[in-house]
């Protein structure tokens, strides 16, 4: 490791800290030497950290979580740039819980890590006359789509002591920085919530920002381990909640029955709401598979339920939450087993598209989502954990469970090379139309949907919230039927308000 100790402006000493040697250096800007020392070092390890945290670093546990070349770590109790970056930004890496190892790019100088060859591939890309802050936060963010894979780890500081960011972004280095890593509307649209949420008025920083270009970032990061993994004699389970597809979920068990690596369980929740009705999997039964089934047939409907039925049954060390109306190859379960041992991922998502769909994709990445229908998670987290009943049969408990998995510090990885086709059988969905008790008051209808902003309450900072808020009343507009902008403005209120009632109303009652 190369470690860069810093007073913020000024380079205060580099140390090799294989030899215990101070590194020369004549310059004193800290993200030019960064630079620098990447040239030189370009196999090693680069760690920085402001001077105040240098007897603080807690390298063991820098070392064991630093196990993928691909990886940037940083950590501080509060972020550099302002919390105002929710309003362009509309994902779950700024909503960071600082308690576990927590994907995104919000970086800092306080202290932090990259490895030298992955900072190189930025050397043409970033000016370095910026603040030390800016550039760490640029690289992370250009480099997050492409495969580098950028944490919030507490466990960088043996004291962990929240330290509070030294240096905070002005109001010009945000709009800045929204330029050169958004579209440009999205400076219009920080404007815009800045006038209507804050009444304040940063006009002067917007037209600063104007001639500033979007900067590009083509360059993929292929996953690399920096020390083997051991690859254990592991077990993998399989859940599939089902409702009316039985051929559809005999082709499925059909594939399982013929994977390299077999399920130790399969896992299949029924589900009939008539209660008169029994089961009509009798394939269950009828044939010898090679893996336990354990089949539960209830009158109640909802992928919610059936999920966390199906997820209290699980006994291997992994879970694949699968769909009833999907088609995968014969490797695909030992392919996952290989890809989250190798690389030591605790969920991941596989590419899950319809026929003639394009894959966006060639790089895994850290992924903004989660598939309930293609996820593949490590079951130790599966005790605290479940799909929120607040969500059925409405929309947003993938999200929602995506982030329970963030926050117990279980990074959800893409992985576009393992590829399940979804049929999308034509029996899908909603059965039966499910009326919501909103939907039988009579006057306004709530807008988003309850469960919507009940997702976005509890998954999203404050400036997110509000820049959804925005972004749905202007698209919403061109849609419904009252033309007259101020009328219109007004029952986009009521109607913001009635979904905010229902959605505290899910909470703390779910259906």
């Amino acid at each position: 490791m190369i470690l860069l100790v810093h007073t913020g402006e000024e380079v205060y000493e580099i140390i090799d800290l294989k030899t215990n040697q101070i590194v020369f250096n004549t310059i004193k800007k800290p993200a030019k030497v960064l630079f620098i020392i990447a040239n030189k070092y370009k196999e090693r390890l680069l760690v920085w950290c402001h001077i105040s945290q240098k007897d603080n670093i807690n390298f063991e546990a820098l070392k064991a979580s630093f196990h993928l070349k691909n990886m940037m770590l940083s950590y501080s109790g509060e972020p550099y740039l302002p919390l105002q970056i929710g309003y362009v930004e509309d994902s779950p890496f700024l909503k960071v819980n600082k308690t576990v190892k927590y994907p995104t790019w919000l970086m800092s100088s306080n202290v932090g890590a990259i490895h030298a060859s992955q900072l190189l591939r930025f050397e043409s890309k970033i000016k370095l006359n910026q603040p030390f802050d800016f550039v760490l936060n640029s690289i992370a963010k250009l480099g997050m789509p492409n495969g580098l894979l950028c944490y919030s780890e507490p466990n960088l500081l043996i004291i962990k002591n929240a330290e509070k960011s030294l240096v905070k972004a002005k109001n010009y280095q945000l709009f800045k920085f929204v330029k050169q890593h958004y579209k440009s509307v999205w400076c219009v649209l920080l404007l815009l919530n800045f006038m209507v949420y804050e009444k304040r008025f940063p006009i002067i920083s917007f037209i600063r920002t104007l001639f500033f270009k979007n900067l590009k970032f083509s360059s993929d990061f292929d996953l690399e381990p920096l020390c083997e993994q051991e690859i254990k004699d592991v077990s993998i389970d399989v859940i599939i909640p089902t409702l009316g597809r039985k051929a559809f979920l005999h082709d499925v068990l059909l594939d399982l029955e013929k994977q390299t690596f077999l399920p130790k369980q399969v896992i299949i929740v029924e589900q009939n709401e008539d209660k008169n009705s029994k089961s009509d999997l009798d394939f269950i039964a009828n044939n010898v598979w090679p893996f336990k089934i354990i089949h539960k047939f209830i009158h109640q409907t909802g992928a919610c339920n059936a999920r966390n039925m199906a997820l209290k049954e699980v006994t291997s060390d992994y879970v694949y939450l699968a769909d009833d109306d999907n088609k995968f190859d014969s490797n695909l379960l030992e392919k996952v087993i290989h890809k989250v041992q190798y690389f030591n991922f605790s969920a991941i998502t596989m590419s899950y598209l319809q026929k003639n769909e394009v894959e966006k994709y060639n790089k895994p990445i850290q992924w903004n989502a989660f598939g309930g229908g293609c996820s593949v998670i490590c079951s130790k987290f599966l005790n605290k954990i479940s799909f929120h009943m607040a969500y059925e049969f409405g929309y947003g408990e993938d999200t929602d469970f995506g982030m329970q998995l963030r926050n117990l510090g279980a990074d959800i990885i893409y992985m576009p090379d393992i590829k399940i086709l979804h049929l999308k059988a034509p029996i899908g969905g909603f059965r039966t139309k499910f009326k919501h008790p909103w939907e039988l008051e009579k006057g306004l209808q709530p807008k988003p949907s309850p469960t919507v902003m009940l997702s976005r309450m509890s998954n999203t900072t404050k400036h997110q919230l509000l820049s959804y808020k925005t972004n749905l009343f202007i698209k919403f507009y061109k849609s419904q039927k009252i033309k007259n902008p101020f009328k219109y403005y007004s029952t986009f209120k009521k109607q913001w308000q009635v979904s905010l009632l229902w959605a505290n109303k899910l909470k703390e009652n779910p259906l």
